[in-house]
């Protein structure tokens, strides 16, 4: 194993996944902490997924420990902590804490932070995130039912999190390669900076960024992050490059799309949907606090469309009506409604015939994904920059994409279907 990344939550992690494999690397996503002995597969990247991200710091932090430990074991060379692009995190949240944490078990004397990924619109300028042409703060971003993101300067914002200091490396040195990166790194290091933000405008960014990280023992961003990572491994001859794939083979079965997040991005794609005629159900929350919609009758809805067409069960609503749900039920009681309800839907149809799954929203996702008895992925074609389609390896044979709800264009319902091809018999 050369890399072994703990992300913090699943389509995340799946989004890192298809980073590592379009650069080359054999990868391997596993969902959550495995049990037992169990030993972890063959593999040049293995990423664990938890869901860490919106728990409290304390739980993150052990959970993401006992991963890192893990892969330590199974003998990484380098560890990658992987967060959103749009570092979501509250004052109170996660990422610093789990960046101290994963600092001091490696030994490491610095790391940096670098959530960017330029080709989903993400980037840093001056140590301040931009979401498309937007900071971070004027973005959707700032409405994020779980995490809303209200300061753009990430200086500020994991300082806030971290007892370490955080430093900044801007543009402008990055632009000057590899070699100023480093000396800027020694310099951060010699001011008593344990963590650095880094800007990236670009992929190039990314790749130098990347380089000058040869030798660090921990790493910390978005997935953007593994295009240099990968490269330093491919360059030492440590492993031969893996075409990437194009297509898929896929269980024969019916297919589903289950939505449960509320993003713009995601409320664009079942608006697109709909209006290309897929059949579709829209999660009602008081109908299922009171017994009007179930799991069992969302399910049989599903059931009873036509074969040849695909049913959308979602639940994303407009930032309005889910402040409105949350000021009811609280903010996280909600969100888990919608998230236990999706989930033992896709359990329900699993049982059906159902066996190539479109998931949109992360916790949603790693519900579905629990529910459905998956532990682990190996990784097909990109869909859309950040998902990809991949298919299980452990427990039950099925096609899954895990779609972060700010990822994909509004036709990204619509056109995943291509990439697959369905099996006429189940292996």
């Amino acid at each position: 194993m050369l890399i072994g990344a703990v992300a913090d939550d699943i389509t995340g992690a799946t989004d890192l996944c298809l980073m590592l494999a379009r650069e080359g690397l054999r990868t391997v996503q596993i969902i959550g902490l495995p049990g037992g002995q169990t030993e972890l597969p063959e593999a040049d990247a293995i990423v664990i997924a938890l869901k860490s991200r919106s728990i409290a710091a304390a739980q993150a932090v052990e959970m993401s420990v006992a991963a890192a430990r893990l892969l330590q074991a199974g003998g990484a060379e380098q560890l990658l902590f992987k967060y959103c692009s749009t570092f979501d995190s509250t004052d109170e949240g996660n990422i610093g804490p789990v960046a101290e944490a994963l600092l001091a078990l490696t030994g490491g004397d610095l790391t940096i932070a670098c959530p960017s990924f330029p080709a989903a619109g993400r980037t840093t300028y001056h140590g301040h995130l931009f979401v498309g042409d937007v900071l971070l703060s004027d973005s959707p971003l700032k409405d994020h039912p779980l995490n809303p993101m209200h300061d753009a300067n990430l200086v500020r914002v994991l300082g806030r999190q971290t007892r370490l200091p955080v430093g900044l490396v801007t543009i402008h040195t990055i632009r000057q390669g590899e070699a100023a990166v480093r000396r800027a790194f020694a310099a951060q290091a010699a001011a008593g900076k344990r963590i650095v933000i880094v800007d990236t405008l670009e992929d190039e960014d990314l790749r130098i960024i990347g380089a000058a990280c040869s030798d660090m023992r921990l790493v910390t961003g978005g997935s953007g992050i593994a295009l240099g990572l990968a490269a330093n491994f491919l360059r030492a001859g440590k492993v031969a490059a893996r075409p990437p794939q194009t297509r898929m083979a896929a269980p024969k079965g019916r297919a589903v799309i289950l939505a449960g997040s509320c993003s713009e991005a995601t409320r664009g794609q079942v608006a697109a949907a709909r209006a290309a005629g897929f059949p579709a159900l829209a999660l009602d929350v008081d109908a299922l606090l009171g017994g009007g919609q179930t799991a069992t009758s969302l399910a049989a809805w599903a059931i009873a469309q036509p074969q040849d067409r695909i049913p959308l069960i979602y639940s994303s609503a407009e930032p309005r009506e889910l402040l409105a749900i949350q000021a009811r039920l609280g903010q996280h009681a909600a969100g888990a409604l919608v998230e236990t309800t999706l989930a033992e839907v896709g359990r329900i149809l699993q049982g059906a015939g159902f066996s190539r799954y479109l998931i949109a929203g992360g916790e949603t996702s790693g519900a579905v994904v629990a529910r459905l008895g998956v532990t682990a992925l190996e990784i097909g074609p990109e869909i859309a920059p950040g998902v990809p389609w991949t298919r299980s390896i452990s427990g039950p044979d099925l096609a899954l994409t895990l779609k972060s709800g700010n990822f994909g264009g509004e036709d990204f319902f619509l056109k995943a279907w291509s990439l697959l091809d369905t099996e006429t018999t189940v292996d």
